[in-house]
């Protein structure tokens, strides 16, 4: 095979600048070397690599779903599938769903790791998305809890439990899959740290202060079963509660304090904020939130108006 398509690269040559027979050599190997797997090996594989990436249950789970419901709309086998077809396919999503830009520029992310997967292995020549620029999505500044609303969340808390809940989400910023994968024995009440497991499985130390001790140590006190998970149901099963369990309760809290929308995210986003407005340096902020990227970070951290003002005044006049 390798000399047929020497032979052919040699001819065209005087025709042919090099990129064009860059091209053409790279078109001659995927045509004389086919590779058959069918569409559901193909996605199975992709969802393998990203597991050994690192990725989440969670994650690969919605990637699956994203991935599915594409092909079967568009109607075509993967390495078939062009620019145009997604085009047409996000336009029909965005319109039938009335689904907003950052949801869409999220189906786009996704389908653009898959068919990147794909060139890089080899099946298709060139990623159909590589054409599909970035959806512009507006710029929203995201709301925080202020120290009323926490005071407000911690006195609304039905049992120690949920108190201890509110406590570590408040002040170690961990996330919500951080937070349900704790066990016991990952708490040193002492030093006021706990470890936690982050997105691709990476370890990090967080911190909590003196109050999040003080109820985290009432609620074990007052436990009397035998399971390792640190925040269990209520019930003698005494199971380790899930993501989905610990946003129910935030939500039905928000709603009994008035305080309104709660979700874990919204305290992550919170202590960032807060630690920035208290001169916390960002690469600092970055490490305790576990950001593997600072832009990360600055998107979560909504700085305080006030606290510009004042710098402008500070630095500029």
């Amino acid at each position: 095979m390798e000399t047929v398509i020497n032979l052919i690269l040699v001819q065209m040559q005087p025709l042919l600048d090099c990129d064009q027979l860059k091209r053409l050599s790279e078109v001659l190997r995927f045509a004389l070397s086919p590779r058959h797997e069918p569409d559901a090996d193909l996605l199975r594989l992709f969802l393998t690599a990203k597991e050994v990436e690192g990725c989440s249950v969670r994650t690969i789970t919605y990637y699956e779903s994203t991935i599915r419901h594409m092909v079967e709309s568009i109607g075509k086998p993967y390495t078939q599938i062009e620019s145009d077809d997604l085009r047409g396919y996000l336009a029909d999503y965005e319109a039938k769903r009335k689904a907003g830009k950052v949801t869409i520029d999220n189906i786009r992310r996704i389908l653009s790791s898959f068919f990147s997967w794909l060139e890089d292995e080899d099946y298709i020549v060139k990623s159909p998305v590589r054409r599909i620029h970035r959806v512009k999505t507006a710029t929203v500044t995201k709301e925080v809890l202020s120290d009323e609303d926490l005071e407000t969340l911690r006195d609304s808390c039905p049992n120690a439990r949920d108190l201890a809940i509110v406590d570590m989400l408040a002040t170690t910023g961990m996330r919500i899959g951080e937070l349900v994968g704790l066990d016991i024995a990952d708490i040193d009440l002492q030093e006021r740290e706990c470890i936690v497991t982050g997105k691709g499985n990476k370890q990090r130390p967080v911190y909590f202060d003196a109050r999040a001790k003080l109820h985290l140590q009432a609620y074990l006190d007052a436990r009397t079963d035998n399971s390792p998970a640190l925040f269990v149901s209520l019930d003698a099963s005494a199971t380790r509660l899930s993501i989905g369990c610990v946003e129910s309760r935030l939500r039905d809290l928000g709603k009994v304090s008035g305080v309104g929308r709660v979700h874990p995210h919204k305290f992550r986003r919170t202590l960032a904020t807060h630690a920035i407005d208290k001169g916390m340096p960002i690469e600092q902020v970055q490490k305790l939130l576990g950001h593997a990227r600072i832009d990360t970070t600055m998107h979560y951290a909504m700085v305080n108006q006030n606290n510009v003002k004042a710098s402008h005044r500070k630095y500029l006049e």
